[in-house]
Parts: C-alpha cells; structure tokens; sequence
C-alpha cells in the first residue's frame, strides 16, 4: 500500500513506528496459544514484529491476508491470541460491535493491543488545529455517523471510552479488564510529518528527539499525544 512505502521511505517515521510496534508486539501474552490478528494493518508492517500475523483491511487492497470489518468479525469463537491494532479504534463508528465482537473471538487470557491518540493538554492543541481527522472529546456519545470505510472518526474516542467513561466501559464489559494505559510521544511524531507533511527533521535528530521525549512523557503526563493500550479478556 502506499501508505506503507510512504512511512518506509520516511527515516524517522519509519523508527517510530518500529517503536511502537516493538511496544505492541511487547504486549502480547505468553500463556495464551493461537493466531494474532492485526485489524487495519495494511498500511503498515507490522508483521515483522509479529510472526505470523494475520493482517487484514477494511478495504480490499493487495497483499492483505483478509478483508474484515472490526464490528463483525470473521472468526469462530475463542480463537484469536490477541487483536492488535494502530490508529483503527477511532475509526470505528459502532466501538462497542467491536468490544463485543473481539470478547467473542478471543480466547480468554487473549488481549486487544492498541496504540490510538490520546486527550492531554498538548494533544489537543495538536488534534485541533495540526491534524485532519475530528477531534470531539466532548462528544456524548461513543458512536457516529459514517458514509463509508474510513468517512469518519473522533480521534477522541480512545480516551472518552477508557478515561472519560471508564465506568460505563466497565460495567458494559466487565471481562475487558484494563491492563495497561501507556502515554507515547510529544513531539517525535509532528516532526517527522506523519504520513502527509515532510520530515522537518534529518532521521538521527528525530531518533534523539525520541529518546528524550520518552523521560519527558513520563514526568509530564500532561505532553502525551499517543497512549498504547492494552486490555486482558477475563474468564
């Protein structure tokens, strides 16, 4: 895909995402058997870090071993080892088909692995005037209207279902248990470009500007832009 040669040929991007598949790939359970699959994965690579990967799209597109729609899952029950995912959850106009449909394909001890945007004082600066995609962290609810694959998104929507409404989550899921909320990035990320804008950094300042953004997430929470999340299907 293109998208996937795009973040290749960019230096510093391509280091970041080889962190935050690293991170990803981390997470995954040792205790628990069966096939991983990487829902939205065409853009990326991140089969490299996880052998075997099932990758698969919501679009048809060449090279992807499925065509799937998170909110209903061409799976038997209990047969995934995990679900992982990068920037797909606030794409997803009916999240909670999705919740409910992964509890159903994954095996218990099984998890969801995610790296999504996340709500802080400097993320929304960043999400609101520096990035396409809606932002709405105020939204009432967790779904919204789509014409079609990708049409529509609320980059915000991580962070209402797991921060703001984390008792609704709770008590509407109570065999997703939230392992694991992880802040990723400051400034790495906005430097590199992304996928649309050019690197305002050479690769060896941006892979500096990453090391050190790691300290600086960690003291001031308050700078994230990014959160790996990770959640444990219970018995």
């Amino acid at each position: 895909m293109a998208r996937a040669r795009i973040i290749r040929a960019k230096t510093g991007l391509a280091n970041i995402y080889r962190r935050w598949y690293t991170q990803m790939a981390g997470a995954l359970p040792d205790t628990v058997t069966g096939p991983v699959l990487g829902l939205g994965s065409g853009g990326g690579f991140l089969e490299e870090f996880i052998p075997g990967l099932i990758t698969s799209e919501i679009l048809r597109v060449p090279g992807v071993d499925l065509f799937a729609d998170g909110q209903c899952l061409p799976f038997r029950d209990q047969v995934l080892r995990a679900i992982v995912m990068l920037d797909v959850m606030h794409h997803l106009p009916r999240v909670a088909h999705f919740f409910s449909e992964a509890q159903r394909c994954v095996k218990p001890g099984g998890v969801i692995v995610m790296m999504e945007p996340w709500v802080t004082a400097w993320s929304t600066i960043v999400f609101r005037f520096l990035h396409q995609e809606p932002f709405d962290p105020k939204a009432s609810r967790w779904h919204f209207s789509a014409s079609g694959p990708l049409s529509q998104a609320n980059s915000a929507l991580p962070w209402i279902v797991f921060q703001r409404d984390r008792q609704i989550f709770d008590k509407r899921f109570p065999r997703w248990r939230l392992s694991e909320i992880s802040l990723n990035g400051a400034f790495s990320y906005i430097l590199s470009g992304g996928v649309s804008y050019r690197s305002f950094l050479p690769g060896p300042a941006l892979r500096l500007t990453m090391n050190m953004e790691r300290a600086l997430v960690e003291r001031l929470p308050a700078l994230g832009l990014f959160a790996k999340i990770v959640l444990t299907l219970q018995e």
